[in-house]
C-alpha cells in the first residue's frame, strides 16, 4: 500500500509539473511585423529599429503630377531626404536626417513603452513616444531682435498606438503636437494639433498596400496658402535587405514638421506628388 500511495503521489506531482510547464509555454509572445518598416508612408510607424541595426533611408518626391508635360508631369522636379537611424536598445532608437526641402536638418528619438503580445498576460497594442527637432537653414528674412537659431526650430511630439489584428491587417493612430518657434505670417499658427491614422493590408508575401491620413484640428494657412490634411497612399515592396515604398501624396515634405504644417497641395485639385522611400538595413552587432 505504501508503494502504491508513493507512486500515486509521484504521478500527481508529475502532472502538476506538466501543467506548469504548459502554462509557461503559453506565456507572453511579442507580436512582430505590425508594419514592414519604421514608416507607414511619411509618418513613423510603431515598428522600431532593433538594437545594433543601422537603417539608411532615401526618400524622394517628384513634382506635382498636374504640372503638365513641360515639367514632364513632375519628373523634372525633385525633393530629397537622407536619413540614418540606429537602434540603441530594443526600446530606444534615434535618427538624423537632412532634406533639400527648405534645407532642413532633423533629428528624433523614439521610446517603446508597450509591445503587443499574446498569451496569458496579453497586451492588445504597441505604444511608443516620438519626439523630433527640425532646423530649417534656407535663406529667409530675419526679424529684428530674434535669434537666428531659435527662430528656425520646430518640435514635434507624438504618441504612436498600433495593433496588428491578424497576418493581413494592421492599424495605427497617432495623436500629434507640432510647435514652431517662429512663423512667417501672422495667420500661420505656432502650434498645430493633429490626429493621424494609418493602416497596412498585406497583399502578398512581400507586398502590402498602405494608407496614411492626418486630420489637422486647427489648420489655417502657410505663407498665405491654405493648409490641407496630408493623405498618402502607396505600396511596400520587400526585396531581401531592401524595402521600397512607392507612394502618392499631396505633401512635398518628408518630415513631420513639413507635412503637418506646410501641406498646401490638394488631392481634389490634382496636387499629387509621386515618390518613393528606399530603406537599406545594416546590422553592426
Amino acid at each position: 500500500m505504501l508503494v502504491l500511495l508513493g507512486s500515486s503521489a509521484l504521478k500527481a506531482q508529475e502532472d502538476l509539473l506538466d501543467l506548469l510547464s504548459d502554462n509557461e509555454d503559453q506565456g507572453p509572445e511579442k507580436v512582430t511585423a505590425t508594419f514592414k518598416t519604421t514608416r507607414i508612408m511619411n509618418g513613423h510607424s510603431i515598428e522600431r529599429t532593433p538594437a545594433g541595426q543601422f537603417d539608411f533611408r532615401i526618400s524622394h518626391r517628384f513634382g506635382k503630377i498636374n504640372s503638365g508635360f513641360y515639367e514632364f508631369f513632375g519628373l523634372d522636379q525633385a525633393t530629397m531626404h537622407l536619413g540614418l537611424e540606429y537602434g540603441i536598445t530594443d526600446w530606444l532608437m534615434v535618427g538624423l536626417g537632412r532634406s533639400s526641402y527648405e534645407k532642413t536638418f532633423d533629428g528624433f528619438a523614439r521610446f517603446s513603452l508597450l509591445r503587443q503580445s499574446t498569451g496569458i498576460k496579453a497586451i492588445p497594442v504597441s505604444v511608443s513616444t516620438f519626439s523630433s527637432l527640425a532646423l530649417r537653414t534656407v535663406d529667409l528674412p530675419q526679424p529684428p531682435g530674434s535669434s537666428w537659431f531659435d527662430s528656425r526650430l520646430a518640435t514635434v511630439n507624438q504618441l504612436l498606438i498600433g495593433r496588428k489584428f491578424n497576418q493581413t491587417f494592421s492599424l495605427q493612430i497617432t495623436p500629434t503636437w507640432l510647435h514652431r518657434n517662429l512663423v512667417d505670417y501672422g495667420t500661420d499658427p505656432n502650434d498645430i494639433l493633429a490626429l493621424g491614422a494609418g493602416g497596412r493590408i498585406k497583399l502578398a508575401k512581400r507586398i502590402s498596400l498602405n494608407a496614411e491620413y492626418y486630420l489637422i484640428a486647427n489648420r489655417q494657412t502657410y505663407r498665405n496658402e491654405e493648409i490641407h490634411n496630408p493623405l498618402t497612399l502607396g505600396f511596400d515592396i520587400e526585396t531581401g535587405g531592401h524595402v521600397f515604398q512607392l507612394l502618392f501624396t499631396n505633401s512635398r515634405s518628408m518630415i513631420e514638421k513639413g507635412f503637418l504644417g506646410e501641406t498646401t497641395g490638394s488631392w481634389s485639385n490634382g496636387d499629387i506628388y509621386f515618390g518613393f522611400n528606399l530603406l537599406r538595413v545594416f546590422t553592426v552587432r
